[in-house]
Parts: C-alpha cells; structure tokens; sequence
C-alpha cells in the first residue's frame, strides 16, 4: 500500500522529477521565513476569505490569528491562502451566480497546494456552502468556521437587526408610513457590528447545518462575530485541524446520507432559509446522494420549528448564543436525529449531545411540546404549476392565504416587475397573485432572490401586507410572506411558469401541498407549442456561458452538472 505523502511533499508541481519539484518548492518556501524545522510539521492550511467587499467577513483577520495560535500550539504549521470571497450585496448580479465559482476556486486551491488539512472561514450566504461543496469534492480532512452574526443594534428604542427589519423598514418607507430621514436614520443602525445577518437568514441557517452535519466544532453556529468566544471557537478549530491530518478523517466519512438528514432536520427545526435546501442539494451532489424531497417534506410535518428567531420569531441570532446556541435544540432532536453519525471531533452525534452543558431557563428555543410552528416550516408542494416541485416557507407566510385563489399578475422578467410594480395603473388586487417567470438558474441568470416580489406600492399605501407571490426564483432567508419559491423546471427552459399569462387563475393548497393553474389541459398544451427560449447559450461568453451550459435545476442544488459525483444511488432523508 502505497502511503500518502505529507505536508511540503503533497501535491508536488510536476516537472518530471519529484525530488527536484520537493528541492525547488523548499528553496522558495524558506523565501518567507521557515525553517527547516517549521516545513517538517503538518500543514495546515487556511482559506481567507477577507475583502473589503465583504462587512460579514470584517472578523477574518482576527479569526486567521486565533486559527493559527490553534495550529501551532498543536504542532502544526499553518499557511493562509486567498479565495473567492462573496457578500449578498456586493455581487452582481447576485452571489448565487458566483458561488459554483467560488466552489471551483476553493477546490483547485485545496487540491493544487500541499496540506495536510484545511480550516474553511465562511460566513456570508454562499460562503460556507460554497466551501463545504469544495470539501466534499477534494476530500482531504476539512474544518468548517464560520465568522458569525453581528449584534442587534437600536432604534428610537426598538432592538433592530439585518436584515428581517431592513424589510420591515423597506416596505414602511415605500408605502409611505415613514420618511426619507427616518429611514436613513434606521439605515445607520441596522448593521452595528460587523458578522452576518442577525436573524435566521441564509448565513445563520447554512452555520446551524453545518454544525448539524458534523463539520463544526460544537457550538460554533451562533456565537457572535465580535465576542471572544468567536476567537476561542476559533483557536480550538486550528487545534483540531492538526488532529484531522493525523486520523485522516475526511468529509466523506462525515457528510454522509445520514448526515445529511440531520442537516434536513436541522433546517426544519430552525425555521431555516428556503436556500438551505438548494445548498444542501450541491453539497450531497458533490457526494452522489440525492435528495428525497418527499421525504423531506413528511420530515417536515414531525420536526416543528423551535427557535423562536425573525422572520419566524421574535428574537435574533445573539439571543441565541445567549440561549446556549444550538445545545437546547439538539436535545429537543435528539429523537429524531441519525446519532451514529460520525462528526469532525472524530466522535459520533450521540456523544457531543450527552456531552452538552447541563440546560438552563431560557425562552428562545421552544420544547418540542411547545414549538413556535406546527407541520413544518418547509413545505413542497406538487400540481401543475409546481412542475418537479415548488416550496413555501409556510411558517414565515400568513394563515389565511395559505389556502387560496386568485387572479394572476404576471411579470415576465426581474426587469419587467422592477419597471411595472409601483405604476399606479398597474391592474392588481389584494386577492390577486404575483406571479414573476424567469427568475431561475439560467433566467435570470443566477436564481437572484428576487422571490420576494415587493407589494405593489397602490396596494402598501392601503395597508397590504402580504400577498400570494409566485417564482422559479430565490427569496433571502431574511424574508418573510406567503411566497412560492424555485417552481422547477424554470420558465426560462419551459417549465409551467412559463405557460401562466395574465388573468389566469391560481390555486394554492399548502396543507395539501398543492399549486394549481386552473387552466385546461389543451389550453396549456397550445401555450407550450408556442414557447421559444429567452437565451441562446451561444451568444454567450466565458463564465456567464459555462453558467447557462451546465447550471442545473434548483432541486439539485444550481451546482453544474460536470461537478457532481457519479450517481451511487443513495438518497436522503
């Protein structure tokens, strides 16, 4: 059996002559100072995701310190090196576009460099999945970290926190309940720290998974981005990392179909981002597992949501860390979770949960007898609008429309609800619904999470709230409201969205999982053959090109279809 080589030796640049890539990689390496005693540890490598770009990522400098103090006092070396970095509203036209990318990067890097183990710093949306795809595929022990949420700031004595409130807020100022200096105001005090959200967007959804599926050290999910227990989490990740290259435990032994159950659980449980799912998708792709989403949403009607955080809740992420972080909901799980799973401190699930600080009083994490939401905070729903499936975040939407019917109000594109939304000709009701085609993977292009149609500003001066909205796209974990997301196959490529024209009626059944266009069968048919592609792939160039070419439907994750493993026939939950 043939040993794999360690640190300076691994992945030797190849000019044909082993000893002389070994010699020449030695000779240049000390150019930044190491001795011969520092090259002969293991390497332990740390990806930095800083940019200036990127406020959730504000803390990375201080987390790569505290990483390395874990590595050296563990005996290992550690060597920092850039990635792409992605913040939600830095990136054009949105981050999803990016995130394959920026999985791609993070692989070649870990798999072109010599380490023996690699610390992923995540944080923002697309970050930590991005990374946990890249881990999946190169396959080499990894460690997950994340950078944290921001603290709640205030308003004229109100808590506020990005970015449920900067809704809020946005819809007020449009409907003209407050004005242009109040919302600067609010606007200076939304973001008091740097981190991620401080709800339960995407980014505090993907860390509570990640930690769920076994890639994080325990209780690293809520801790806040500017306390010194973010440090120490960190400083005890760098440690581990060293322990990781000596057992040779890769992803693959963690991220298994199991694994990636509890994460499904986890993301019920939470109230968790509707991304979370497209995510998930890539990440199990990259290990050939497949996800059951029927089982996914009878996972649903048992796992009741149980934190009570916006946009579900009250409370924000800082709440919970005060709450004892993902501990209370773990117990609350235990029940239902794969225990045997195998997680990165080389212990099994069951072991870290009868190792977890004796509970204590606290209101942010419900009892499963006492949840904030029954049946599901995620459901899929099927029929002939839904195509492959559709979901609801039915747990952030209002009751009262959960089962409804009503007049269709189509857009045809981002662009054509930008321009028509506030005209006050627009032909729109309370009773009516948003329906918004090419809005997916290759529509938009990048799935945008432009789900989250704005009411029509008519209709918020009059005090609407909500409304029935309908897309092949995305909406931000921050979001709230009664909207249907990723209807698949996308409009874009003919899918059932493409056929709904104006003055359609719409029914929506979320407690029998339905999404109805009530329109006859040959009706749909003669609107079918008329159909014509918005986009010819080959008037495309470079990534935007490979992005139409290979990107694949939400339901397996937007990951591109050359990434994913062979097939092994495993599905989850």
């Amino acid at each position: 059996m043939v040993s794999t080589p360690k640190g300076m030796k691994r992945h030797l640049t190849n000019y044909g002559d082993p000893d002389f890539s070994l010699y020449l990689r030695t000779a240049f390496i000390k150019a930044m100072g190491y001795t011969g005693e520092a090259l002969d540890r293991p390497i332990i490598g740390i990806v930095d995701t800083y940019s200036g770009f990127n406020p959730c990522h504000a803390t990375v400098p201080q987390l790569i310190e505290a990483i390395k103090r874990g590595v050296m006092l563990a005996g290992g070396l550690p060597i920092t090196f850039p990635t792409i970095s992605l913040h939600e509203s830095f990136a054009y036209p949105t981050s999803m576009f990016l995130r394959n990318l920026m999985a791609m990067d993070t692989e070649e890097m870990i798999k072109a460099q010599p380490m023996d183990a690699v610390v992923l710093i995540g944080g923002c949306d697309k970050t930590v999945p991005a990374q946990l795809m890249a881990a999946a595929s190169a396959d080499i022990p990894a460690i997950s970290v994340v950078t944290g949420p921001m603290l709640s700031g205030s308003h004229r004595n109100e808590r506020i926190g990005a970015c449920t409130d900067c809704r809020r807020f946005w819809a007020q100022y449009r409907s003209g309940a407050i004005d242009r200096g109040t919302i600067d105001d609010i606007t200076d005090n939304l973001v008091p720290s740097g981190g991620t959200c401080g709800v339960m967007g995407t980014a505090s959804t993907m860390a509570c998974v990640t930690e769920a599926l076994g890639m994080m050290l325990p209780g690293g999910a809520a801790i806040p981005a500017v306390l010194a227990d973010r440090m120490r989490h960190a400083e005890q990740t760098g440690a581990r990392a060293v322990a990781l290259a000596s057992e040779g435990l890769t992803p693959a032994r963690i991220i298994t179909a199991e694994a990636m159950a509890n994460g499904l659980r986890m993301l019920l449980a939470i109230g968790g981002s509707t991304n979370g799912i497209i995510h998930l998708a890539a990440i199990a792709g990259r290990l050939g597992i497949d996800i059951d989403y029927e089982a996914f949403d009878e996972m649903g009607r048992e796992t009741p949501v149980l934190i009570d955080l916006k946009p579900s809740g009250s409370y924000y992420m800082d709440d919970l860390h005060r709450a004892g972080g993902l501990a209370p909901v773990f117990r609350e799980l235990r029940p239902l979770l794969n225990l045997d799973c195998l997680t990165v401190t080389g212990r099994t699930l069951k072991e870290e949960i009868d190792t977890l600080p004796e509970p204590f009083t606290q209101e942010v994490v419900r009892t499963i007898d006492r949840p904030v939401h029954r049946g599901g905070s995620i459901a899929v729903l099927k029929g002939n609008l839904a195509g492959g499936g559709a979901i609801i975040k039915q747990s952030a939407g209002s009751p009262e429309l959960m089962i409804h019917t009503g007049k269709a109000v189509v857009f045809e594109s981002v662009e054509d609800m930008a321009q028509r939304i506030d005209d006050p000709n627009l032909e729109v009701e309370e009773s009516d619904i948003l329906v918004m085609k090419n809005c997916g993977p290759r529509g938009a292009p990048g799935m945008p999470e432009a789900g989250y149609i704005p009411i029509p500003k008519k209709l918020a001066r009059q005090g609407v709230k909500d409304m029935v909205r309908i897309s092949d796209g995305r909406m931000s974990g921050t979001a709230f409201g009664t909207i249907v997301l990723h209807a698949t196959p996308e409009s874009a490529i003919g899918g059932p969205l493409a056929l709904v024209e104006n003055g359609d009626m719409i029914s929506l059944d979320v407690p029998n999982r339905q999404l109805t266009l009530l329109v006859d069968d040959e009706e749909l048919e003669r609107r079918r053959t008329r159909f014509k592609p918005a986009v010819d792939p080959a008037s495309l160039r470079g990534y935007l090109r490979l992005y139409h070419e290979q990107v694949n439907q939400a339901e397996r994750g937007c990951d591109f279809d050359f990434m994913r493993a062979a097939r092994s026939g495993t599905t989850t939950p």
